[in-house]
This record gives structure tokens, C-alpha cells and sequence, in this order.
């Protein structure tokens, strides 16, 4: 068996974030969950649809991988990524840092995972890996996914080499720290900036806060889009919740970034975007209520008033990440 040593195997509640906070402890750098993927610039919005697609997904997030990027750049990362349509390289692409003693964050899809809970293709699911023996890997997961976990090497296998959606070729990757520990702090205000730039600008109608507005145009037409009201409405609410996100969406996590900011920096601006966000993370935890009884009962009722909160929430995000791309460097 090939462990690598002092790992704080904690696992938080989205994926990406869990990884990252297990590699970047390792480097002896250890920020919360919500600060990770504020930093990351990691909130967004997508409506996700189109005829190859058996129901609409509603996303919270960046594309995966991108909140790694995006940390690596703000705080002067080293990150190497490896990507490979061979098995055996993709094997030696993890086992080689991990022999080192260096622990390798893999984007995979989850569907292979033996301790997978929830049997559900996503190609975008990221985990840290820290050890191996003849048959098992040893990985880092999400807390509701149990935190250190071991999954057989054939299943990892399968994970990583699985072709889709947000799918990678058996990437893997490693962080390295700079000599000089990065001065975080610094790097608040031009990620939420950013973020909020990217989520009032973006190119395509289903993105940002018009992304949010389209979905409060289409959810109420949600019953007349599925066969089974049950499983398709109730899923979209479960992941919207409990998928990883943190609850509402990823907006808990991104109010607490903000709450977590606010006691570092002194800004009114940053404080109204702390309480938007807050009004926000409510109301998406509300929204994902109503589509769920409308799953129990075929009631569309329940999905015209998601549609009027969704509307709700696209003005008030609007005017959060106003004030916020507004913030003084």
C-alpha cells in the first residue's frame, strides 16, 4: 500500500472545492470552503437544454475545472495537468505524484464510483486521490459522499476514462505552492470583481442573471417537458440542494464567501452584496421546494411560482454583482 502522508482527508460539500482543500492543505494552505471557491470565481449560472437531453439542467457553478484554473492563476499555483487517452499513462499520470508523496486531484464521472450513493452519469465530478494498493484507491470525496473513501482500481478506471458530457480524457492534476506562501487577501476583491463581470456579460441568453430569467420563463412549462413529473422535477430540486452544491444552488457558498470577505475588508458595497446574496440563497432553497411538490403532484401552480421567484432572482443577482463589479481595488 502507497499512502501519502498527513493528509487532511475532509471532505466539504462540493466536489471541486474538497479537492482543492485537500491538495492545497497538503501545500500548507488551508482556506474554507466558501473563501476556495470565492476565490475561484467559481459562481455562474446555466440553463442547459437541448433535444439530445432527456430534461433541462439547472447550473449554479463555472464549467468544471475552471474554479481550478482560475485559484491557480489568482494565487500563483503551479498547477499540471495531465491528460491522456491511454490507461496505462493515465495510471502513472497518478501513481508517480502519489509515490512521491504528493496527492492528485481526477476529474471523472462519478457513475463508476463503488461508494457512489446516487447512480447518475456527471462527468464534471472531481475527487482527490491519495494513496493505492493492488486493488483499491483511496480517495477524498465530498462529506456527503463520506469524506475518505476507497473505490476498486478497475471502478477509477472506468471513472476517468468515461466519454460525455464535461467529461475529461483521464485528467488528472497536481498543485504546487510558490516558495513565498500567497497573500490570499489580496486577491478578494479582483475575484469577486471578476465574477461578477463574467456573470453580468455573458455571451449567450442562458448564462448569468438572463440565463436566470430565461429559466423563469421555461420552468413553468417544466410538466408539459417530461413523462415521469416524480423523478425528472424531483431530481432537478435534489440537485439544486443536495448535489453538491452547497444548498441553493452554490449561492449558500458564495454568501458566505462574502460574509467571510466582509469581516476582512470594510465595504459597504461588499456588505450589500453579502446581504443580496443572502435574500438569494432563500429564495433558491424556496424555488427548489415549490418544483418539488409540483414533481409529488402534477400541480403546475407550484411551477408558476418558481417561475415568479426565478424572476425575483435574476434582478436581485443582477444587482448584487452590480454593486460587486463596482468594488475599489
Amino acid at each position: 500500500m502507497t499512502i501519502v502522508k498527513d493528509i487532511q482527508a475532509r471532505g466539504m460539500q462540493h466536489c471541486e472545492t474538497t479537492a482543492l482543500g485537500v491538495l492545497l492543505r497538503h501545500e500548507g494552505l488551508d482556506l474554507s470552503e466558501p473563501m476556495l471557491f470565492g476565490l475561484g470565481s467559481g459562481l455562474s449560472f446555466v440553463y442547459w437544454d437541448s433535444k439530445a437531453m432527456p430534461f433541462p439542467f439547472l447550473g449554479g457553478r463555472v464549467k468544471p475545472f475552471d474554479l481550478t484554473r482560475n485559484l491557480a492563476a489568482r494565487l500563483g499555483l503551479t498547477l499540471r495537468v495531465e491528460e491522456t487517452t491511454s490507461p496505462g499513462k493515465a495510471w502513472q499520470n497518478v501513481s508517480a505524484p502519489i509515490d512521491a508523496g504528493r496527492p492528485v486531484g481526477l476529474q471523472l464521472d462519478c457513475y463508476h464510483l463503488d461508494y457512489f450513493r446516487s447512480k447518475i452519469h456527471f462527468g464534471g465530478h472531481v475527487v482527490a486521490m491519495y494513496g493505492y494498493d493492488d486493488h483499491n484507491a483511496y480517495l477524498v470525496d465530498t462529506e456527503q459522499q463520506g469524506g475518505a473513501v476507497r473505490t476498486a482500481r478497475t471502478s477509477l478506471a472506468l471513472a476517468r476514462a468515461e466519454r460525455g458530457p464535461m467529461t475529461a480524457r483521464n485528467r488528472s492534476f497536481t498543485i504546487t505552492s510558490p516558495a513565498h506562501p500567497p497573500r490570499w487577501t489580496e486577491q478578494i476583491i479582483p475575484a469577486i470583481r471578476a465574477c461578477a463581470d463574467a456573470f453580468l456579460t455573458a455571451p449567450i441568453a442562458n448564462l448569468g442573471h438572463r440565463g436566470i430569467a430565461k429559466a423563469a420563463d421555461r420552468v413553468p412549462k417544466w410538466l408539459l417537458r417530461t413523462d415521469d413529473p416524480q423523478r425528472d422535477l424531483l431530481q432537478a430540486a435534489l440537485l439544486m440542494e443536495k448535489g453538491g452544491t452547497g444548498g441553493s444552488l452554490f449561492r449558500a457558498l458564495y454568501r458566505d464567501f462574502l460574509g467571510e470577505c466582509a469581516e476582512l475588508i470594510e465595504d459597504g458595497d461588499l456588505r450589500t452584496g453579502h446581504r443580496l446574496y443572502g435574500e438569494a440563497a432563500a429564495l433558491w432553497t424556496d424555488t427548489a421546494t415549490l418544483i418539488t411538490k409540483a414533481g409529488e403532484s402534477g400541480d403546475a401552480a407550484y411551477l408558476e411560482q418558481a417561475g415568479a421567484l426565478l424572476h425575483d432572482l435574476s434582478r436581485i443577482e443582477r444587482e448584487a454583482m452590480q454593486v460587486l463589479r463596482g468594488l475599489r481595488l
